[in-house]
């Protein structure tokens, strides 16, 4: 019989994705659960899984084409009764209108492990390495167990066993179940190779997002930046002191990003409107503080949310920082972790950037931006004295935050990372 592959329903507030890559050729044999093609949004890759074993006959849509949630990828043939996995199938599994062609004999498959709580991706990894849903923990909606938790597990349990004994070479069979390398497009060479060579290459997905909110934010709102620097002394002092018990109890270290958040938070609370946003003719303001923060992604720049960072510790702030920047590298982020933010902080001091003036995250008001940190001569008490200075940079909407409003933040945020005793008094 065959079957169709159709795009999965996609995230809302998304209209239409783009075929990133094949993992398959026609005429490969894959099995159920088995990554067939990714599509990409704006936000994130969606992996599209095989509903049942079959063979790949058809490619309806290659590398490149814009499709919309249930729009045909391809098609696949598969002895397995349709009726039988339709119903427990998380993808589409739709009989194709073309005649049946006999398919070639399949190995037989893998025994599965099922489970409610797991994805269909995790579905498949939790097979191939023989482990318990019971000892993963998901952080997915509901609890639900992500292909993100079931590699982070696997990494956590690598590194606490002991170096494995050499066993043999397993059999080519063993290694039908790895992901073979994605089908990517290359890119079209304008002029022949040389020293004057060209090439023209599609904008990823995600990258024309961020160039269209950023142009956005540039031609729809009144952005101005002001700037302070900032004595981090105290700061890498009170880091120097407590970071060996701060780890050993947290088991996680203690960032400069942690307390640039409860900084930004005790500000945010003095200046709500640097928390607010414009709809239409009226100002929304919020109660709660949901931080992004700026990652770097081999996809582009993403920005997951801290979200009620005004209720966590900065143990719970470098846990969740850790957890996005190892999603992000992995491309595991969820459209959840990636939706809404009232305010945004972004770190180019990791890259060397000694002053910049960030954009604002539309429909957010104001962004912070963090920068290298660098020792200078600075005056203290008519001494020369060298100091770990940061410049600090606050892109602000001026249509909501006035100039004496955007000053003030920053010299709040200023005031409590130069004396961070402020921040647990709340002062």
């Amino acid at each position: 019989m065959r079957v169709e592959i159709r795009t999965p329903n996609l995230p809302e507030s998304v209209s239409e994705a783009t075929v990133l890559a094949w993992h398959k050729e026609v005429g490969d044999m894959f099995r159920r659960d088995e990554s067939l093609v990714d599509v990409e949004t704006e936000k994130i890759v969606l992996e599209v899984p095989a509903p049942l074993d079959g063979k790949l006959v058809e490619i309806t849509r290659p590398v490149g084409e814009i499709v919309q949630a249930m729009d045909v990828l391809g098609v696949l043939e598969t002895e397995v009764d349709v009726s039988e996995v339709a119903s427990e199938s998380t993808a589409e599994v739709i009989p194709s209108a073309a005649p049946e062609v006999e398919p070639e004999p399949e190995p037989k498959p893998e025994p599965e492990v099922a489970s409610p709580g797991l994805s269909v991706a995790s579905r498949r990894l939790v097979s191939e390495h023989n482990l318990s849903p019971s000892d993963i923990v998901g952080t997915g909606k509901d609890g639900r167990i992500t292909k993100g938790d079931v590699l982070k597990h696997l990494e956590e349990n690598q590194s606490k066993a002991p170096a494995p004994k050499p066993v043999p070479m397993a059999a080519p069979e063993a290694t039908k179940a790895t992901k073979p390398p994605a089908v990517v497009k290359e890119p079209v060479v304008l002029q022949p190779a040389g020293a004057r060579g060209e090439r023209r290459q599609p904008m990823s997905r995600i990258r024309q997002t961020i160039a269209n909110r950023l142009l956005q934010s540039q031609q729809s709102a009144a952005l101005l930046t002001t700037f302070n620097e900032v004595d981090l002394s105290q700061v890498i002092e009170l880091r120097s002191r407590h970071q060996d018990s701060f780890e050993a109890k947290h088991g996680v270290r203690l960032g400069f990003m942690s307390l640039f958040v409860k900084a930004a938070v005790a500000s945010l609370k003095d200046i709500p409107a640097a928390n607010a946003f414009i709809d239409n003719t009226d100002i929304i303001y919020h109660d709660y503080c949901d931080v992004g923060i700026a990652v770097s992604s081999p996809r582009g720049l993403v920005v997951p949310i801290v979200r009620d960072a005004q209720d966590k510790s900065l143990a719970d702030i470098e846990k969740e920082i850790r957890q996005f920047a190892e999603k992000a590298k992995k491309g595991t982020l969820t459209m959840e972790e990636l939706s809404g933010g009232t305010f945004t902080i972004t770190n180019g001091g990791v890259f060397g950037s000694l002053v910049s003036t960030p954009i604002v995250n539309p429909p957010q008001s104001a962004i912070l931006g963090m920068h290298k940190i660098q020792e200078r001569p600075v005056a203290v008490n008519g001494q020369v004295v060298i100091r770990p200075m940061m410049y600090l940079a606050l892109t602000y909407d001026h249509r909501i935050i006035d100039g004496r409003e955007a000053v003030t933040f920053l010299v709040g945020i200023k005031d409590s990372l130069e004396d961070p005793a402020r921040l647990l008094l709340e002062i």
